[in-house]
This record gives structure tokens, sequence and C-alpha cells, in this order.
């Protein structure tokens, strides 16, 4: 009999952690063939890069091999590029796969799937400024996480090697106050101390200058304005500039300008405001998609053009039952997966599927090794707020969660282990 044949675009959190539990609970038992799509070879948790990118983590020792990660767990790793879904066949195509030289690797192929479920996550969104695309780093995948650590050394031995003579300061622009943006704020000032401690010691922390610049009238409008309050204080003591109510109109190489023709200067610009799905989704026909290219989606994670066809993630538009939309969150596509895997046993028996209830958890801002702030929410304590080392335990434990997700909860111990003991003959930083 054949089995069915459930394909994953997307091996991000939700996708890489949907595709390990099917495998142990159906394609390990031979109840269904499970075959994950990804365009890159390894993956790494999302809500690290930007840790990456001021060089606080080294992406070569926490990422997973896709291949190697399958053999172990039952399912199958497919490398492509999907950019087109044919409802009709039951088929998605994967791009040529070409190399740094131009020559083709592989042929554009066509994967058969009973069950598609789209996990692709979301990229930033722009908004069509003018000059983004060409001067901001963005922080969306390893490879640009890696782009921003090199900028990042190299502006500091530029600096280095002028310090005595010109004093100049280095100007780093962080458009967006989100999670991602007030975090990166923090890793840097900290990866400025590491530094001036491994030997760019007359960079000193007054010649680091970084702004933050926001649209809201507060950082972090996701939140509530408690977290505001406490992240916008500990992030002024630290020595950051926020702007808020500050819309940027232009990214130019050296500065930015907003939309009161106002000049910021930025040696470096970092892109961390708002995110949308790629723009290919809007132009996959017969699949409904918002203003954001997000798939909408029915309660049971159902597109709402065809029951075959899933989303879950940042690609995923699914709204709650108080009328707003679940949001993008890594808990959201954690929660997502794990209905999912209950979802697809049920499916493949031709049972009826459950909907989806997004459950809040609470949200955990890290700035570094000098605080964390946030709150956690449950039945007993339906908003804690947390500062401070026990917080700063939480904040470590969602990605701990994470790796027991996809490893088990004997391997993961091993990895605490091993990172324990690289943090004791390990540079603080990675310098390369």
């Amino acid at each position: 009999m054949k089995l069915h044949q459930i394909v994953i675009v997307g091996g991000g959190a939700g996708g890489l952690e949907l595709a390990t539990r099917l495998g142990h609970k159906l394609g390990k038992k031979q109840r269904a063939k499970i075959i994950l799509v990804d365009t890159k070879l390894t993956h790494i948790w999302k809500p690290l890069l930007h840790q990456v990118a001021s060089g606080a983590l080294n992406p070569a020792e926490d990422e997973i091999s896709y291949f190697a990660h399958a053999k172990t767990h039952h399912f199958e790793f497919q490398l492509g590029h999907m950019s087109d879904i044919n409802q009709k066949n039951k088929t998605i195509k994967l791009d040529s796969i070409i190399d740094p030289e131009g020559k083709v690797w592989t042929e554009s192929r066509h994967i058969a799937y009973d069950t598609l479920i789209l996990a692709i996550g979301s990229v930033s969104h722009d908004f069509g400024v003018v000059g983004a695309k060409e001067h901001a780093l963005f922080l969306d995948s390893r490879v640009q996480a890696d782009r921003f650590h090199q900028t990042l050394i190299y502006r500091y031995l530029k600096l280095h090697s002028e310090a005595a003579e010109t004093k100049k300061s280095l100007n780093i622009a962080i458009i967006g106050a989100g999670a991602t943006g007030v975090e990166l704020a923090a890793e840097l000032i900290r990866s400025s101390q590491q530094l001036a401690f491994y030997g760019l010691d007359d960079v000193q922390s007054d010649q680091l200058e970084i702004t933050i610049i926001e649209g809201a009238n507060q950082i972090l409008p996701a939140l509530s304005e408690r977290i505001s309050l406490a992240v916008k204080k500990h992030l002024t003591k630290l020595g950051v500039t926020l702007q808020t109510n500050c819309v940027v109109k232009e990214v130019q190489k050296t500065h930015i300008i907003t939309q009161d023709d106002t000049k910021i200067s930025a040696d470096i610009t970092a892109w961390t405001a708002g995110v949308k799905a790629p723009d290919f989704l809007s132009r996959i026909t017969e699949l409904e998609t918002n203003k954001i290219n997000q798939l909408i989606v029915k309660p049971t994670l159902q597109t709402t053009k065809n029951s075959d066809i899933f989303a879950i993630g940042d690609c995923a538009f699914c709204l709650q039952k108080n009328g707003k939309p679940v949001p993008p969150r890594a808990q959201a596509a954690h929660q997502q997966a794990s209905m999912l895997v209950k979802s697809m046993q049920k499916k493949v028996n031709g049972k009826s599927l459950p909907n989806f209830h997004y459950r809040d958890y609470g949200s955990l801002i890290s700035l570094s090794e000098f605080n964390v702030v946030g709150n956690l929410m449950s039945n007993l304590t339906p908003n804690l707020p947390l500062e401070g080392k026990l917080a700063k335990v939480f904040y470590v434990s969602l990605y701990r969660l994470h790796q027991i997700s996809l490893h088990g909860v004997f391997q993961t111990m091993i990895l605490i282990i091993r990172d324990w003991l690289a943090h004791r003959t390990k540079p603080r930083l990675k310098l390369h």
C-alpha cells in the first residue's frame, strides 16, 4: 500500500519540530512518509540570530544538519527552494540548485504530496523604504547574521587602527524596536566590552553610539507598557539612544534620513522592523493570502481554499477567538506544530481534525548579560512580572525546551554539559 506522503516546507522552529515528531509517530512505524524541504543545509533557532550577529554565539556549534537529523529521526530531507504548487496534481516545484559559480547542481524537480504543510516563516518588511535593501543589514537568516558579524568585526578593526589619531565613533542604527532590535542593542554593548578585553582596548565604550529608531510611541510596541518602560530604563542606562515616533524615510550608506528630514549617522544599519511572509506565496494561485503574504488558515490550520494544504508559524494568518491574529512568535509555531502532530495522525486515519487554540505564556526580553525583563502567564498567574536572575533562567530554558523537542531530554543534557565546558575553555566572543 502506498504510504500517505506528508511534505513539510520550511525547517524553522515549527517545521523541524513537526518533521521530527511526525518521523517518530508515523515515519518510524511506516504509517506515512515524511519529507522536509528547506533552502539551507542546517537549522539554527531564529531567536538566536541577534547573538550570532553580535558574536555572542558561534552558530557552527549550535546548528543542526538536516540530513543527519533526518537520518536519526525517521524522515527524509530535500534541499531546495519551493517556487510553485500544482494543486491539481498535488506536487510542489523546487527550483534548480545553482552553485556560487553559476553552475547547475540539480535541475528543477517536483515532489508529490498527499498533505502539504507550509512552515516557511517570515522575512523582514522594509515597507519600500528607499535604500533599505541596498544599505541595511537584515537578520532573517544565518547568512545575514554572519554578514552583520563580519561587518562589525572589521569596523572595530578599522576603529582600532585609527583610534589613537582620530578618536572616531562607531555609529550603529537599529531600525525597529521590537524584541530583535532591543536584544541586538544590548548584545552589541556586551560585544564592545568583550572586544576591549581581547585587545581592542583603545575602543572605548563611549565611542560606540547605538540608536534605536521606532515608529510607534514606545519601544516593544507589541508588549505591555510595563515591560517597555523597564527595558527602556535599562537600555538608557547602557547608553543606547531611543527615538520613538520616528519614521525612516531613506537609508543611505553613512546615515539615515527620517520623515522630518533629520539625519542620523550610521556606519552600520540593522533593519529589524516588521515582518512579512515571503512574496512568492502571494503569487501562488488559488490560495488566499493577506496584505503581508500570510496564508489565511481555518482554525484547523488548513488553508481556506485547500483542505490538503496547511500553514503554521509566521507564514500563517490564524485568528484567535478574541478576533486577534496569532502573533508571529516561536511559542506560536511550537504550539501549532504540537497540534499538527495529532492532526496528521487523525488525517492519516480519516478522522476529523481539532481546532487550534493559542495560549500566551508570556514574553521575555533578554538584555544580554545585563538583565532579562518580561512576564509569565498561566492559569495560576495571569500576568506575573519577572526580572533578574529568575527571568534569565526562564529565558535560557526556552531554547533548551526547543532542543528537547528535537533531541530528547538525554541528548539535551549532554548539550548543556558541552556548552558549560565550552564557556570555560573558549573565548567569550566569536572573534572571526
